[in-house]
């Protein structure tokens, strides 16, 4: 499982021209599956998301989490991340986990991120548009 972190002033998401997520201060994540992940990589991810501490405390230093913040997730789904392109130009997708699978998944992440904190997403394997704007710019890759 990966989740490409970014720190967000404002962010959302539509499909065919309607916002379908958005959110203000918080973070968005970019969220890809391989085969092999399950619960564990799930729960193991909600608690370094939640709990990464890359907002400025009162003295300029990254030193609070979005739940100190009170900030907000706006979640995608990001099967590219999984993408290989050490051959060829044309990446390949082998190791992005199934649809049908990575959709249960995907649903259990945001089920349980919005046990804590204010949840938006956009469409599971819908052609989205992302309007991302990064704070810092602040961009971490957390893998498991």
């Amino acid at each position: 499982m990966r989740i490409l972190v970014q720190r967000s002033l404002k962010s959302s998401v539509s499909v065919d021209n309607k916002i379908v997520g958005k959110i203000d201060k918080g973070l968005v994540l970019l969220v890809g599956f391989t085969n092999g992940d399950s619960e564990k990589e799930i729960d193991y991810l909600v608690s370094k998301v939640l709990n990464l501490r890359i907002f400025d405390d009162e003295n300029g230093v990254m030193n609070k989490s979005i739940l100190d913040v009170g900030g907000e997730i706006l979640s995608i789904s990001q099967f590219t991340l999984y993408a290989d392109s050490s051959k060829g130009n044309r990446p390949s997708y082998v190791k992005a986990l199934k649809s049908d699978l990575a959709r249960d998944l995907y649903q259990k992440f945001n089920e349980k991120m919005s046990n804590y904190i204010h949840t938006e997403t956009g469409i599971f394997q819908a052609e989205m548009e992302v309007s991302i704007t990064n704070d810092g710019p602040i961009t971490i890759l957390l893998e498991r």
